[in-house]
């Protein structure tokens, strides 16, 4: 095995944990963006909707990602940026007052600011992974992205704020400690992949991103450039194949063969005379159907999904801000078709987003099932320029008190 180099200073890595796959991808940071350099894929085998159900086959998968991408690389990995999903993400927004103390906004009034919204009750077994703020606010003027060195008396900010079961996090983040990978943040799965798909053009309009993985469809509305509503459906590309296994009777392996070599959203784009071959189960022969059979298993499960995707866009009442649209992205979004049904659901014009401004290999990665891990590696470019923004985590008791001990020992020794 040819010797792994160490590991330089501008590189970044972004760990996609999916219910399907699991994608380690490796950027350069540039003055220009950020170029990817190795990548690395490998069958997921446990997770469920999103979450870890058993630590030791993620921890396997993750080696073998992990391994692929430093060899592409030819360097080694020891931290990665993490995405979280699942049925237990919860997004809301909030609103924070607070008063100017120099007549000029300082750094320390911004973060005031956010403090002061971010100070909300939130129950015991949940924790806070993302503070976004959307605007602020200076003497009711209103539609302020960036209030620092302005005049004023009082600033307000309102921000988004995206928390998740704390041992969803810890799971993910105990997977990467038996890897010996420090995670240096766990970033919201939709939020990462907007960065990746959407232009700044769309976030100003209006857009719906809809991030269709393995085992939960991901949903962040996007307007006036800020976030404005993140949610999680949990339902994926994976019930589409366990549909069709127990619709033809197949097995699993052979169900996610068939939807991906001959799988269509839509009934309407099927030739009458179209067949496939089923592998059955338990040694018995093999036996040819109609492709409309599949076709007619797998448009009601799409139309499920979307539908649900259209009721919480309209829940929020965001309907009408949606000037651009919805954008389409993740694995299961390579189904043909998609597109369409998704337009005669929502009502909405609907493009397939891939991911954008990248340098380096592209071809690898110009795929809607890189999005999320294409979209972790921005954001770990964005963290290394400027921090303030972004590093919104928030750190549990735990390591609060572990950081003061810390300090009072070194003070007292």
């Amino acid at each position: 095995m040819a010797k792994r180099v160490p590991r330089r200073e501008n590189l970044v890595v972004g760990l996609d944990i999916g219910t399907t796959k699991i994608c380690a991808i490796v950027g350069e940071v540039t003055p220009e963006g950020v170029d990817i350099v190795g990548i690395g894929t490998a069958p997921s085998k446990g997770l469920r909707k999103g979450c870890v159900i058993n630590i030791e086959s993620t921890v396997g998968s993750i080696k073998r990602a992990v391994e692929e991408a430093e060899l592409m690389a030819g360097c080694e990995i020891d931290s990665v940026y993490a995405g979280i999903a699942g049925g237990h993400i919860r997004g809301f927004n909030s609103h924070g007052i607070v008063a100017v103390k120099e007549r000029e906004v300082t750094e320390a009034d911004i973060e005031r600011v956010i403090d002061a919204a971010k100070a909300v009750a939130i129950p015991v077994d949940r924790e806070v992974i993302h503070i976004l703020p959307q605007e602020f606010i200076i003497d009711d003027q209103d539609g302020i992205r960036e209030p620092l060195g302005m005049s004023g008396v009082r600033l307000e900010s309102k921000v988004h704020i995206v928390t998740g079961a704390v041992t969803s996090a810890q799971n993910i983040v105990k997977c990467a400690q038996k890897c010996a990978l420090n995670v240096s943040d766990i970033v919201l799965e939709q939020l990462a992949s907007a960065l990746a798909v959407l232009s700044e053009d769309e976030k100003e309009l209006g857009v719906a991103l809809v991030d269709i993985g393995g085992g939960t469809t991901d949903i962040a509305i996007f307007h006036g450039g800020s976030i404005q509503h993140t949610s999680v459906v949990a339902i994926g590309g994976q019930h589409m194949t366990n549909d069709i296994a127990v619709g033809l009777r197949t097995p699993q392996e052979e169900a996610e063969t068939i939807k991906k070599r001959w799988g269509c959203a839509s009934t309407k784009t099927i030739k009458a005379n179209d067949t496939i071959e089923v592998p059955s189960i338990g040694g018995r022969k093999a036996r040819e159907l109609s492709r409309q059979i599949l076709g007619d298993i797998l448009e009601p499960r799409v139309v499920e999904i979307f539908e649900l995707v259209q009721r919480e866009i309209e829940k929020m009442k965001l309907t009408e801000l949606l000037a651009s649209g919805v954008v389409l992205t993740g694995g299961a979004s390579l189904l043909p078709g998609m597109a369409e049904v998704a337009e005669e659901v929502i009502g909405l014009p609907v493009r397939l987003g891939t991911p954008q401004n990248i340098g380096g290999l592209v071809d690898v990665v110009r795929s809607p099932m890189y999005a999320t891990g294409v979209g972790l590696l921005i954001y770990g470019a964005q963290q290394m320029h400027d921090p303030r923004y972004f590093r919104a985590r928030d750190e549990n008791i735990y390591t609060k008190v572990k950081k003061r001990m810390s300090a009072w020992l070194e003070d007292v020794l």
